[in-house]
């Protein structure tokens, strides 16, 4: 039974941005909508009026208006949304020329910096425009190996002004980690920070850039932005520049070039943990629309607000949270440590920058919560009206942490998509109230269903993430897979025509959706799937564990559950602990989920992204190859796994 933890006022639903576009629908086609989940039905069964009513609500700005919302709407992968239109997506970004603060860079070296709209405006001007005299043009890739900085944001709206393509890693990447992504793309132009702040600790990346660019010919140009020192050395580069030396001072106005509503603008990428990362090329209206829908709908995000999402370059949620420019909201850029120099640092940031909207991973909250952090008696957080939580499902105890703790009056969307789609499929409903566990409900305009295995949509039930209509932000391919194969595979062989995602989901009565891990780490224990973020939720709550990672292990022509615990500093792993682990287990999923061994480990291996890395962990207890470790952020937690004789009786 999920607890109903927060409603809105009625004033409140009245305010947001989803009552006035409902509204708008009544008005338009003649409805009576009066809560969402009519909304949604009305959205997934009438994609092209939906659309159409988005495409005008939120003010997309073009050059050429649309022939077509959707053409071949009922073939996916292969439908065109918006065709005939052409526009741009910086120039979307940079509509808004005032004085208001667009931008603020806060450090952990206790560095903040603010940019106006203006001066954001100028900046990207004078970028562009030695791109362009460099030759970038459309079509062309620009990278990034760059913190979460300004600079940052400046390279990629430089980039899509010109209708060239861009892609990012963070700097915490490896060498190969970086190739294996910009090597498969053949980029011109590579911007990098001299190094970053870790801990309190300058790291250099400078180093790694050089050994970067000698297997990438195609790099011509590498600017080097100054961070860590004020006048870095480049001398160890050849054909690098400083950004400040790079940028054109006399530029002060942006030539917008005008592209197709499917133009690429972003290369985005998988984990990579069993291969070459899928390298996935998104559209410049499809991100745009797709992105400010779910900003100013789903997270009702507003000009006047301020907003904070805690990431990095590598991870889709910094594309996602720089669409907030759009908006014309305030964006708060943080790099670093969120512990720096304590776990209350974020939190302090919230009350002096007067953040509305606090987006973080549900790693973070967890690590908070034991931390024992309780930011509402620290600090003031008035100003804070909605936390965000994706990366991986939120447990029920973290869910009534951030009521407890944080704000009892707030909206906690906990949200679910990817980088294939930069974006959702179930995510907030700020006229909607929030249960323990649960994300509050589907997308507009996406439809999202629970498949059974034999492609039947279940309520109620664990099954398959599935959409079975398209939306504007799917890939338009994946980079180097001419014959489409690459793509075809990746979402549609399950159920031919159907984007099936790799998520275990269930989907509840009232419409909200339940995550239970990755579909291909379920476990099949005698035959029956159950989902891994069911045991990870009952871990998560007890003391004496920091960290676990749950797999299925082949045994006896059936899977056994293997549960690895990180044990909390101050404890250790006794009989009397795993009987508890078990009975808790039993008594609060299933008998099923209860692990057949339950072994300490030193710890547990996650992605550059934080997203535990179960699969890898299976390879390893069965004896086969993990072929990318440097996809991993502690790829030298993988070995403990590989020879564990408990596991071979």
């Amino acid at each position: 039974m999920h607890k109903l933890l927060w409603e809105p006022s009625q004033e409140r639903i009245e305010s947001t941005n989803m009552y006035r576009f409902m509204n708008r629908v009544n008005e338009k086609f003649q409805k009576d909508f009066q809560e969402y989940p009519s909304l949604w039905e009305w959205s997934v069964n009438h994609l092209e009026d939906f659309w159409d009513t988005a495409w005008d609500f939120l003010d997309i700005q073009h050059s050429v208006p649309y022939e077509q919302v959707i053409q071949d709407k009922n073939k996916m992968p292969g439908a065109k949304f918006f065709t005939g239109a052409r526009l741009n997506f910086a120039e979307n970004l940079l509509r808004f020329r005032n004085d208001r603060t667009a931008l603020v860079f806060r450090g952990e070296d206790s560095i903040r910096r603010s940019l106006t709209y203006n001066q954001l405006y100028h900046e990207v001007a004078q970028t562009a425009a030695a791109l362009k005299s460099m030759g970038i043009q459309k079509g062309d890739r620009v990278v990034g190996f760059v913190p979460n900085m300004p600079e940052s944001i400046i390279a990629m709206l430089a980039t899509a002004s010109l209708g060239a393509v861009w892609s990012s890693c963070s700097p915490d990447f490896g060498i190969k980690g970086v190739l294996d992504r910009f090597g498969q793309t053949r980029p011109r132009v590579l911007f990098t920070a001299d190094g970053y702040f870790f801990k309190g600790k300058p790291l250099d990346s400078l180093e790694r850039i050089a050994g970067i660019v000698k297997e990438l010919p195609s790099i011509e140009k590498i600017v080097v932005i100054p961070y860590v020192k004020e006048t870095p050395d480049i001398s160890m580069l050849d054909k690098a520049v400083h950004y400040s030396d790079f940028k054109d001072p006399a530029a002060e106005e942006i030539r917008f070039e005008q592209v197709e509503f499917d133009h690429p603008l972003y290369i985005m990428y998988s984990s990579g943990t069993t291969g070459l990362p899928k390298c996935m090329v998104q559209s410049q209206g499809g991100v745009l629309l797709h992105q400010k829908k779910e900003l100013v709908l789903h997270t009702d995000l507003k000009e006047e607000d301020t907003i904070f999402y805690f990431t990095t370059c590598g991870w889709m949620m910094w594309n996602w949270l720089t669409c907030s420019l759009s908006v014309g909201a305030t964006l708060v850029l943080y790099d670093g440590n969120p512990f720096h120099p304590g776990p209350e640092a974020l939190w302090k940031m919230a009350q002096d920058e007067k953040i509305n909207v606090f987006g973080t991973s549900a790693g973070y909250i967890e690590a908070l919560k034991n931390a024992g952090v309780r930011p509402k008696e620290l600090f003031d957080l008035s100003a804070l009206k909605s936390v965000l939580s994706t990366g991986s499902p939120l447990s029920d105890e973290n869910f009534e942490f951030i009521y407890e703790h944080v704000k009892t009056d707030l909206q906690l969307a906990s949200i679910s998509g990817g980088s294939d789609l930069n974006g959702c499929f179930a995510l907030g409903n700020p006229m909607g109230p929030v249960y323990t566990g649960e994300l509050q409900c589907r997308g507009l305009g996406m439809k999202v269903f629970a498949y059974d295995e034999t492609g039947t949509p279940v309520v109620g039930q664990q099954a398959e993430l599935v959409c079975t209509a398209p939306f504007p932000s799917m890939p338009v391919c994946f980079w180097g897979d001419d014959d489409g194969s690459k793509y075809h595979s990746a979402y549609f062989d399950q159920f031919p025509g159907i984007w099936t995602h790799g998520d275990f989901i269930m989907v509840t009565e009232r419409g909200g959706v339940i995550m239970f891990g990755r579909s291909d780490a379920t476990l099949n224990p005698g035959g029956v799937r159950i989902g891994t973020a069911e045991i990870y939720r009952r871990l998560d709550a007890m003391e004496e564990l920091e960290d676990s990672v749950v797999v299925g292990q082949s045994w006896n022509n059936d899977v056994r559950v293997i549960l690895f615990v990180k044990m909390a500093q101050g404890f250790e792993l006794t009989r009397y602990l795993e009987n508890k682990i078990r009975a808790d287990i039993r008594a609060n999923a299933s008998p099923r989920h209860v692990p057949a061994k339950i072994i300490a480990c030193p710890d547990v291996p996650y992605t550059l992204n934080m997203k535990k890395v179960e699969l890898a962990v299976k390879k390893m207890i069965e004896g086969k190859e993990v072929r990318n470790k440097d996809a991993l952020k502690n790829p030298e937690a993988l070995d403990f796994f590989g020879s564990i004789d408990e596991l071979k009786s």
